[in-house]
């Protein structure tokens, strides 16, 4: 009786060893499948690309009035934007030292400042062209390589 029970408690315990890895597989595998954001899309890994594509489309999202029905969307968008490409620039030596990273990364911090503590309210003028400024002299750094 002893050995059957203990047998019964192995198999048990295998049992749900298994279904546990099986289930933590499938959660991965949906995780990895789930819908893309149009924000990964955007970031190819080329970093000259890739700061004039995400300083075009915040420049775009900064130009849309806050009682247009679509300003909340990309500003939705907007934030993940800047959180993907700090997210993949920020660690690579070779590109956080340029002086075009440094400028893009004060743009991105102050817009993602504004849109995680003042959503519901407009830029206001002067941060908007201050960021405005700030994008396109990042900008102009990337394609002359600084």
């Amino acid at each position: 009786m002893n050995q059957m029970t203990s047998a019964l408690h192995h198999i048990t315990k295998q049992l749900m060893r298994a279904a546990l890895a099986l289930c933590l597989g499938l959660c991965l595998m949906l995780t990895a499948f789930a819908g893309v954001d149009a924000a990964e899309v955007r970031l190819s890994g080329d970093y000259v690309k890739d700061t004039v594509n995400v300083a075009h489309s915040l420049q775009e999202t900064i130009a849309i009035p806050t009682e247009d029905e679509g300003h909340t969307a990309a500003a939705d968008e907007a934030r993940t934007l800047i959180y993907d490409y700090i997210a993949r620039y920020r660690p690579r030596p070779k590109v956080n030292n340029l002086p075009s990273f440094t400028t893009m990364q004060t743009a991105l911090n102050s817009l993602a400042g504004h849109y995680n503590n003042f959503a519901n309210r407009p830029l206001p003028e002067e941060l908007q062209s201050r960021i405005n400024k700030e994008l396109a002299k990042a900008e102009q750094s990337a394609l002359r390589g600084t």
